[in-house]
């Protein structure tokens, strides 16, 4: 699968119908974005199964307030809805398979086990 543009009105649906998701916020001014956008792509085309989402953070600012989004490049992987992965920078290619690998073998019954067990302990806060 390609790369897919997402804006705050299509980001949710690409979260949530999607088991993994790779967002890269990026602008067309940065410099590093441009460097990393043909990793990003090439690495997208190797797991088909991923969904690869880019967001423009000079068209989508409202989006990227509400993720903190503070330098660009940064790149941020979800799993079943779950953020398990923001960094600012461009990754490699090895290093990007390197973090894809890690997510796929997340055992996710056991994160959302200890998200609740953190939303439950800080509801009786």
């Amino acid at each position: 699968m390609a790369t897919i543009e997402v804006t705050a009105d299509s980001f949710n649906d690409a979260i949530t119908e999607n088991d993994i998701v790779i967002v890269d916020f990026w602008a067309p001014w940065c410099g590093p974005c441009r460097s990393f956008a043909p990793t990003f792509e090439k690495v997208s085309e190797k797991h088909p199964d991923i969904t690869f989402a880019k967001v423009n953070t000079e068209d989508e600012q409202e989006l990227s307030e509400h993720f903190q989004i503070r330098s660009i490049p940064t790149l941020m992987i979800f799993r079943e809805q779950v953020v398990l992965f923001a960094q600012p920078g461009a990754l490699g290619e090895s290093q990007l398979e390197e973090v894809i690998s890690k997510v796929r073998e997340l055992d996710m019954a056991k994160v959302h086990a200890e998200i609740a067990a953190q939303q439950d302990s800080a509801n009786q806060a």
